[in-house]
């Protein structure tokens, strides 16, 4: 549909010539070449008839070339007799002529806002007042004037006129053209153009490339003229020049449209092929309308039904009239073509009129009217000239029908050329056309881009994922004709809809098809072997090489690859953002995956339901929602592409659906990848069943059973019911491997219910495990090395009713090792149970931690007949100067002073121990407790180390010291007594002088005497005559 409605007349009958007009608010204002200006009043609406309010004659003397209204000044600007003249509103007096811009051809007029900042007073800067002042907006108005070779600029600020500027120009401006405030195209002809900066006050040619048009495009043009040589095409062509955008103009040169920027180069590859050179061009963002002569743009032909002929040209009919072609600055695409008489109702289709775009490009929101004027004097003296008013459709509907029409990218190029002001839901639109365009761009296998637009409108998970075969979307899967739908576009049309457009989409493909069936394939065939085929309606293959299109399966194999390796890029991005923001509200997969919802409880339409919104807009359902999403394709995803990866993502902390992968981890044998994901989800009964049934196929003990043993090692007390369930089997395979799961170091299971559980199972692995925990992992609980004892005791006795020796004794060893070295159990309770067995070591044992050293020494000796174990108890026990000082002497009585009747000799181990301890024996209690036959010798050595007592020791080294010190006491007396005799003829042997009263040295030993002062030499004297 066009973009703007059928124009209407909004002014009819205009005898007068009019050469210029201007639309400011609710004014129309258009200037007649006699110099008379019509005020007509638009405030009814664009449905309501302009009324004529005012009419200035002869406001100029002659044509009134150009309008223009500068707002600073509230002024009409007016080009006439080469002059420049402003007149203020309503009263159009006084005029002010602009003095300097003479001689002038054109001007432009451009205002902008601008935030100026205002000198600050040095002195209030040093004041602890000062305070930075904020900028102050000002609208700052520019008007260029082009006249013969300069330009003048004179300029306002807030009303305020400021100093008029010049500049020399190479030509004379004919038309002008503000880009922005420093930048501004002059047209100096249809064919020369310059961009003119502000700043510098320079001007710089615009150099195009060469035209590519093609030889006939002209000529063929001009072929259909059938002798229509008006007034239109026969003037002389005018330049054309229009600002498109901020940073963009357009110049028509040529035939051509090139888009320049403002450094004078093109802005784009493409360029706009018109017909032949326009003879109006105006913009009304964002369509450009272009105005060309009688004959010169072709008129649509109904389509026949014989087919073309091939070897002849394609007669094309053009149209009779002048034509208004409206094409989009966005497309480069004719969106509409008018053919005058504009409204059929309105005129005679064979009569011909100059048409006039009278709006200036500059005020691209303004209405558009156009001026036309019959060819024929005659018409043009009964009927007069008219004005229509072009009113641009709804920019909704506009939007609305390139959806429709699936031209997302054209649709979205429109919503940006469109203010917000304009759109209420602009931004609603433009986040669900970038979606559907997404959906087209991804059936068009551009996978990349349509991927990056996903993540940048942060959309539903589960909407992307629904694109992917189902292989990777599982229930989620939606078929490519419901694509559309589900992002919220059109619903597809009805079938017979579809049935009929699809027959004349293959009707005009076999037109085509033999246009050029002189080529390899058809083009329906070359085009469904490419990209564009999946936009080709489906229908039997009649092309030549329809028999080798089952040989395309590589491609779309790695259409299938490469739109997963995006989907996976996505789904990286998704999920450390979703991770983020779920720990923010303490929720985290390690914690909560096991305890969440499942994805399954989910219906589809709950999940496509779900928002397309940033992640800090979500609920922490909805997040866990996207998660669980998430994780899921990337699971079927890296099965499916990165099969060797999938291990990494198995064993960390994830939201993946297990019911929706474990099916395919099966059919893959991805057991070890299957198994870290039921730990994960805590599902360890699935797991352990799996390793259970692995094991069914391992012939090796180790390989069989180590999988689970290691499993079991790091589950938890909260299964500690597991636990025990499927340890049980393994136990019953190996016992030793199987204990293993009780020894971890990562987990710590109740370890009562363990000890019970394993003593159900078999006492040894029960005493192991005791042992275990008070050896190595250091159990200090008493109850424990109770119940390790009570064991040993039990097995012990268990050990001799059936007869076997070897464990007995293994057993009694280790119970005598345990309740001689242990200080944990309860040894009172101990020797209550063992005091009614035949375990005398033991009770000796016992007796002795109770204290009763006596009775146990009695056991050693009356009733074990073990001396030498009876020796080492004593040795074990004696600490002097305690309670266990006499414990040696305890045992000399047991040996010389039996209680009991005994028939084994005690005297010897008696005198052994004498002989062996006797620094531990009392001497006197000793002598007193030996019977009277024991001689002397016997004891001889007993006697020799009693005697060596340490008091007599003491006695002979403090005499002996004593006995020193008075020695060398008297020696010390002995030299202090001895005298020299110095004598006035006594000389000294060193220097041979005589002493007399000097200060003297005595030498030993001898006593020489010498000077003081050669003492230090006599002496070295001394010393080498003694060597």
């Amino acid at each position: 549909m066009p973009p703007f409605t059928t124009p209407k007349i909004v002014l009819a009958g205009l005898k007068e010539k009019f050469d210029s007009l201007a639309v400011q608010a609710d004014r129309l204002y258009l200037g007649s070449s006699t110099g008379t200006l019509n005020v007509y009043s638009l405030n009814g609406g664009s449905d309501a008839p302009i009324e004529l309010v005012e009419v200035k004659k002869n406001l100029v003397k002659r044509s009134i070339e150009q309008l223009g209204f500068i707002k600073d000044v509230n002024s009409l600007v007016v080009l006439s007799e080469a002059t420049v003249t402003l007149f203020p509103l309503p009263s159009f007096a006084p005029p002010t002529p602009l003095a300097k811009a003479k001689a002038a051809f054109s001007f432009s007029i451009y205002s902008s806002m601008h935030n100026v900042h205002l000198p600050a007073n040095p002195q209030s800067i040093s004041e602890p007042e000062f305070k930075r002042t904020q900028p102050i907006p000002t609208l700052i108005t520019q008007l260029l004037v082009g006249c013969r070779r300069k330009v003048v600029i004179y300029s306002w600020k807030d009303g305020e006129p400021q100093d008029v500027k010049e500049a020399p120009l190479p030509h004379s401006a004919r038309s002008i053209v503000f880009l922005d405030k420093d930048t501004a195209c002059f047209a100096y002809s249809p064919t020369e153009y310059a961009i003119f900066s502000i700043p510098t006050m320079t001007a710089v040619d615009i150099v195009t490339p060469l035209p590519v048009t093609s030889s006939g495009t002209a000529m063929n043009a001009l072929t259909g003229l059938t002798g229509y040589m008006t007034l239109g095409l026969g003037a002389k062509a005018k330049p054309g020049v229009i600002r498109v955008t901020d940073s963009e103009l357009l110049i028509a040169k040529d035939g051509q449209g090139f888009f320049i920027g403002s450094d004078g180069k093109p802005t784009r590859p493409a360029t706009i092929e018109f017909p032949v050179h326009p003879e109006e061009i105006t913009f009304v963002k964002p369509y450009i309308f272009s105005v060309f002569p009688a004959g010169t743009v072709p008129s649509p032909s109904p389509v026949t039904e014989s087919p073309p002929s091939v070897t002849g040209q394609a007669q094309s009919s053009f149209n009779s009239t002048a034509v208004i072609q409206i094409r989009s600055s966005l497309s480069l695409q004719v969106a509409q073509t008018l053919p005058f008489p504009f409204d059929a109702s309105e005129g005679n289709a064979t009569q011909n009129a100059l048409v006039r775009l009278m709006t200036p490009s500059a005020c691209a929101k303004a209405p558009l009217f156009v001026m036309t004027t019959p060819i024929d004097k005659v018409a043009a003296a009964n009927e007069g000239s008219s004005i229509w008013q072009f009113s641009i459709r709804p920019w909704s509907e506009q939007i609305d029908e390139l959806v429709l029409a699936g031209q997302y990218s054209d649709a979205l190029a429109l919503l940006d050329a469109v203010e917000e002001s304009q759109l209420s839901d602009k931004e609603q639109r433009r986040i669900r056309i970038r979606a559907l365009n997404a959906v087209s761009q991804f059936r068009a296998s551009k996978f990349d881009a349509a991927i990056d637009t996903f993540i940048e409108l942060d959309f539903n998970p589960a909407k992307v994922v629904a694109l992917y075969p189902e292989a990777v979307s599982g229930r989620l899967f939606v078929p490519q004709e419901k694509w559309i739908p589900l992002y919220g576009g059109p619903v597809p049309v009805d079938a017979d809809q579809t049935s009929s457009e699809s027959s004349h989409e293959r009707t005009a493909t076999d037109i085509f098809d033999a246009l050029v069936s002189g080529s390899s394939g058809s083009v329906g065939g070359r085009l469904r072997r490419t990209g564009l085929g999946m936009f080709l309606p489906s229908g039997p293959q009649e092309d030549d090489t329809a028999s080798i299109s089952s040989k395309k399966k590589p491609t779309l194999h790695d259409d299938l690859h490469r739109s997963v390796e995006t989907l996976v890029r996505y789904l990286a991005d998704r999920r450390p953002k979703l991770h983020a923001a779920l720990v923010t509200v303490n929720i985290t997969p390690k914690s909560q995956s096991h305890v969440a919802s499942p994805l399954s409880e989910a219906s589809i339409e709950e999940l496509f339901a779900l928002p397309n919104a940033p992640l800090s807009a979500l609920t922490p359902e909805q997040l866990l929602r996207f998660a669980q999403i998430v994780d899921t394709a990337l699971y079927k995803s890296y099965l499916i592409i990165r099969p060797a990866l999938l291990g990494s993502l198995c064993r960390v902390a994830n939201w993946c659906e297990v019911s929706e992968v474990e099916e395919d981890l099966r059919a893959r044998k991805k057991y070890a990848e299957l198994r870290d994901l039921y730990n994960g989800k805590k599902m360890h009964s699935k797991a352990l069943d799996l390793l259970k049934q692995l094991s069914e196929h391992e012939m090796d003990m180790e390989d069989k059973l180590d999988p689970s043993i290691q499993y079991l090692r790091k589950l938890g007390p909260e299964y500690i019911d597991q636990v025990f369930n499927y340890a049980r089997w393994i136990f019953e395979a190996n016992s030793d491997m199987a204990f293993e799961i009780f020894t971890s170091e990562d987990v710590e299971l109740p370890r009562k219910a363990v000890a019970d559980y394993l003593e159900n199972l078999d006492p040894n692995l029960c005493m192991r495990y005791l042992e275990y925990l008070i050896s190595e992992r250091h159990e200090d609980t008493p109850a424990f090395h109770d119940r390790l004892a009570e064991l040993y005791l039990n097995m012990t006795l268990a050990a001799k009713k059936r007869s076997d020796d070897k464990a007995r004794e293994e057993l009694y060893a280790k119970l005598l090792q345990f309740i001689k070295t242990n200080d944990k159990f309860g040894v009172d309770r101990l020797y209550g149970l063992v005091s009614s067995t035949d375990l005398h070591e033991a009770r000796a044992v016992l007796l002795g931690r109770l204290g009763r050293h006596d009775q146990a020494l009695e056991t050693y000796v009356y009733r074990l007949q073990d001396f030498k174990k009876a020796e080492e108890y004593c040795k074990r026990i004696y600490k002097a100067g305690t309670e266990t000082g006499g414990v040696f002497l305890t045992l000399l009585r047991i040996y010389l002073r039996p209680t009991v009747q005994t028939t084994a000799d005690l005297l010897q181990p008696a005198l052994e121990l004498i002989s062996r301890h006797s620094p531990r024996l009392d001497a006197v209690e000793t002598l007193q407790l030996l019977p009277p036959l024991v001689t002397t010798d016997d004891i001889r050595g007993f006697l020799i180390e009693a005697l060596r007592a340490p008091v007599f020791d003491t006695q002979v080294i403090r005499q002996i010291s004593k006995s020193r010190n008075d020695q060398l006491a008297r020696r010390l007396m002995s030299q202090q007594s001895r005298r020299v005799k110095v004598t006035d003829s006594r000389i000294c042997p060193q220097c041979h002088k005589r002493l007399g009263n000097s200060v003297i040295a005595v030498h030993a030993p001898r006593g020489e005497v010498t000077h003081y002062q050669c003492r230090e030499l006599f002496s070295r004297r001394l010393q080498e005559l003694r060597r």
